[in-house]
Order: C-alpha cells, then sequence, then structure tokens
C-alpha cells in the first residue's frame, strides 16, 4: 500500500522562460566602461542576461559604486517548506554587490566573485511583496574589490538579508 503525500499533489502550473542570446553584450562589456554598460541593462540598450530572465528580477539603478536590483517573488521561487528559497535573496545579492563593482570597472576591465556571504534574517513569501538589492561598493583597489548589500522588502522596509562580496578585478586584455 502506497501513502499519498499531505497537503495532496496540487495543480500543475507551467512556466516558459525565453531569453536573447547574452553574446553580444558580452562583447559591448569590452567597449563600454562599467558604469555605461550596466546602465544599457537598465534602460533596455542591452538585452538582461538570461539569469535575470530566468529569476524574474531587474535592474532598476546603477551609480558609481552602486547597484540596485528588484524582484516581485513568486510560487516558482518556493523551496519545499514553502518560502522563497535562499538562493533568490543570495543570487539579487550577489547581483547587486558585485554589479556596484562593476560599475567601477574601466572598459575592457572584468572581474569575478571570489567569495559571497549573505545572512537571511526573514523569511521571504509571495506575500512579502516586491524585493530591493541594494549593493555598495567599499573597497576598490587594484586587484580586489569588496561590496555590501542589503536586501529590502519594498512595502515595509524590513530588512530580508544582507551581505558582502570579495571580487578578483582582471586588468584589460585580450578575450579569452
Amino acid at each position: 500500500m502506497s501513502a499519498s503525500a499531505p497537503g495532496g499533489s496540487g495543480a500543475s502550473r507551467s512556466r516558459t522562460v525565453t531569453w536573447k542570446d547574452p553574446a553580444g553584450a558580452a562583447r559591448a562589456a569590452l567597449t563600454l566602461t562599467g558604469l555605461e554598460y550596466m546602465r544599457s541593462f537598465a534602460d533596455g540598450r542591452l538585452p538582461r542576461p538570461p539569469i535575470a530572465s530566468t529569476m524574474e528580477m531587474e535592474a532598476t539603478e546603477f551609480d558609481a559604486g552602486r547597484a540596485v536590483f528588484t524582484c516581485e517573488p513568486a510560487e516558482y521561487h518556493y523551496n519545499p517548506i514553502g518560502v522563497v528559497h535562499g538562493g533568490l535573496a543570495a543570487t539579487l545579492l550577489d547581483s547587486a554587490m558585485s554589479c556596484a563593482v562593476h560599475t567601477t570597472l574601466a572598459a575592457g576591465e572584468r572581474y569575478t566573485t571570489l567569495e559571497l556571504k549573505v545572512n537571511f534574517v526573514r523569511a521571504i513569501t509571495v506575500a512579502t511583496g516586491r524585493v530591493r538589492a541594494e549593493g555598495t561598493v567599499v573597497h576598490r583597489g587594484g586587484t580586489i574589490a569588496t561590496a555590501e548589500g542589503r536586501l529590502l522588502s519594498e512595502r515595509d522596509g524590513k530588512l530580508l538579508a544582507h551581505g558582502v562580496v570579495t571580487c578578483l578585478l582582471i586588468p584589460a586584455g585580450p578575450a579569452e
């Protein structure tokens, strides 16, 4: 005899994700400053990266050393315990903090994330409403940059998560 799962199987749902080829945007990164490049996503001159389509997040603001991303938590972000998976908060914070570092790059410079630390302080659900990840550069050296970030509920301003990122800066040179 088999037992059914508590709560039943529920109705099936589906979601279609589409994106544009990211190769052209990657080539543009070699010719634009980091701030110009990031602003090109926010104003639609460049198609948003595939991860933004997958997670349904939006790049909304970029200034030198600062980046903001927003997202409306949805049921498809849920984990098995019925709340938004921590990966959404981590992805939003990584994007905001790392892109804040990206805004400091000269044309042709690149970076990669070396370390990401996230502290989750409140559960996120669909009822939380739109969330806002703000990243700010703390240190920009010649080889290493660090940034900090906060994930907030837009509805009530409550802190949901916060974190820090360390990035390795890669000088301009031939693309690999």
